[in-house]
């Protein structure tokens, strides 16, 4: 079952999919088909990729009318909203062009430099943008407890994120796992870029209290767990989300498209999508 409201709820939200070809844009493809109030007005993927010129629902044996494309203009003329979980320098790229044809975006590309994140939030003066490296339902109220339990468990508790992914994976760790560690250490008044330690090889000496630690695993088709460990003397707290299918980003993004229906400018997360602040 889908989470969408009927059509007589929402005006219709003409949705572009970034990556359109890949397992991503498949089931975000397959989201929007199914849900009442969307409809896909545009497919994006790279100049080479075997998917240009083919429908973009061809994969689910169905005829969209939308034919998958590289030019971004051609791509994003009819659309609203773009969904973008692609990589930085290709959404950058989209956004720029967003920006210019008014056309707002959901991202959930991870891997931006803070540079390239202040050029996302000075886009964000033009057009709404809502941007969060894991649009799940359940991943964000995950961040939300992991808030309460880091200020009841601010002193005599080491905190440890360990993250899995699948093989394709390209960045380490996850931009789950660093929004975690940015909830966390938000919450224990730190910052994360002085507390962080990402590697762990050879005589380390103790563990300093005062850090959070990171572990990636990368293997096989693993979509994606996260735990975040609150080790004490006597006792620990395992705080875990676990990943089983991509549907669960592509129902979030579509929740992201109908909460960003009333902005017409700013920067958002799902904090803000979910009623979370």
């Amino acid at each position: 079952m889908t989470d969408s409201p009927s059509s007589s709820t929402l005006p219709l939200r003409r949705i572009a999919i970034a990556g359109a070809s890949g397992r991503m844009g498949h089931m975000l493809i397959e989201a929007v088909r199914e849900a009442q109030d969307c409809r896909l007005a545009g497919a994006l993927d790279i100049a080479g990729s075997p998917g240009i010129g083919s429908d973009a629902a061809a994969f689910l044996g169905f005829t969209s009318g939308v034919p998958i494309v590289s030019d971004l203009r051609t791509g994003l003329q009819d659309a609203q909203v773009l969904i973008d979980f692609t990589r930085p320098e290709g959404t950058l790229a989209h956004l720029a062009v967003c920006r210019e044809l008014g056309v707002q975006a959901v991202i959930g590309t991870t891997g931006f430099s803070e540079a390239q994140k202040a050029e996302i939030a000075a886009a964000a003066k033009d057009i709404a943008i809502m941007m969060a490296p894991n649009m799940s339902v359940g991943v964000n109220v995950t961040f939300k407890l992991l808030e309460m339990a880091a200020k009841a468990l601010s002193t005599g508790y080491d905190i440890e994120i360990i993250e899995a992914h699948h093989r394709h994976k390209v960045d380490a760790p996850s931009g789950t796992a660093l929004k975690m560690g940015e909830v966390i250490a938000g919450a224990l008044g730190r910052d994360l870029k002085d507390c962080a330690v990402y590697a762990r090889e050879g005589i380390t000496g103790e563990r300093d209290p005062s850090t959070i630690g990171f572990s990636a695993i990368r293997g096989g088709d693993i979509v994606g767990d996260h735990t975040v460990l609150f080790a004490g003397t006597g006792e620990r707290i395992e705080i875990t989300h676990k990943s089983a299918s991509r549907a669960t980003y592509a129902q979030g993004s579509l929740r992201a498209v109908r909460f960003l229906a009333e902005r017409t400018t700013g920067l958002y997360d799902m904090f803000d999508v979910l009623g979370l602040r």
